[in-house]
């Protein structure tokens, strides 16, 4: 396992933490919104957030990667990559609704080892090392110990090609729901994986996700003992866009509800 660099960890802290803070200066402000697709957003916040972030990395550490959702720059093949959102739930963030959040992993060989999550809103800094742990605020996180769906409190998401493949997320929206205490969707997926892990919900699942959603919530429901894999039960990829994380008792119960 690769011993953590202090120094990443304080980085992806701060600079989540300044995204917060720019985001909310401009949150319920005459905010410029742009679309990249019909119901796909991306606002003069996410553009500002990203450019602040590169110029960080590019100072600190000229000869690593970054990996973001709005500027699409080449990788170099670097050892070293940050993996970032700038404003994951940029809906929300756009129609005034206060759950979105700056999200952040560093990979070493493809392997996430540091992450962080800021929610600004509610002031919340998730945080994770690998093989260390995970930790809300400095208090360790700890996923929660409901044993059956029908227990459990899930959350999801829909992609932005939805209203071509409605009836499909529809049905396995159903199957869910006819099984679960209750299902929630909150417009980060980010936020919902780290609500895992702090024990708030029990389970997410979504498909068409690309990695700056959750590469950094992934690592720190992992470290808070819950489960990451594919729709299919294999290993997640954070490419291939699906993924189903939980506390990890239900784990298999999702994956058979899913499935049907």
């Amino acid at each position: 396992m690769i011993a953590p660099n202090p120094e990443f960890l304080s980085t992806a802290i701060e600079a989540v933490v300044r995204a917060g803070d720019m985001q909310i200066a401009k949150f319920g402000k005459n905010v410029r919104v742009q679309k990249k697709g019909s119901i796909d957003l991306v606002t003069e916040v996410d553009l500002e957030v990203e450019t602040m972030f590169r110029a960080m990395i590019a100072e600190r550490f000229p000869d690593h990667d970054v990996l973001a959702e709005e500027m699409d720059v080449a990788s170099r093949g670097a050892r070293h990559r940050w993996v970032f959102d700038p404003l994951d739930g940029t809906t929300n963030f756009a129609h005034g609704v206060p759950i979105f959040c700056a999200s952040l992993a560093l990979e070493i060989d493809g392997e996430a080892i540091v992450a962080a999550v800021y929610d600004p809103n509610r002031r919340e800094l998730f945080t994770a090392e690998k093989g260390v742990g995970s930790w809300l605020n400095g208090e360790r996180l700890q996923a929660s110990t409901n044993a059956t769906v029908l227990e459990s409190m899930l959350v999801t998401g829909f992609p932005y090609n939805v209203h071509q493949e409605a009836d499909a997320f529809l049905r396995v929206f159903g199957q869910v729901l006819k099984q679960a205490r209750a299902i929630r969707r909150l417009g980060s997926a980010a936020i919902d994986i780290c609500w895992v892990a702090a024990g708030r919900m029990d389970g997410f699942w979504e498909a068409a996700l690309k990695p700056w959603d959750t590469r950094a919530a992934a690592l720190i429901l992992e470290e808070a003992g819950g489960t990451v894999t594919s729709m299919t039960g294999g290993p997640w990829d954070p490419h291939a866009g699906d993924i189903v994380a939980t506390n990890g008792l239900i784990h298999d119960e999702v994956l058979k509800v899913l499935k049907s």
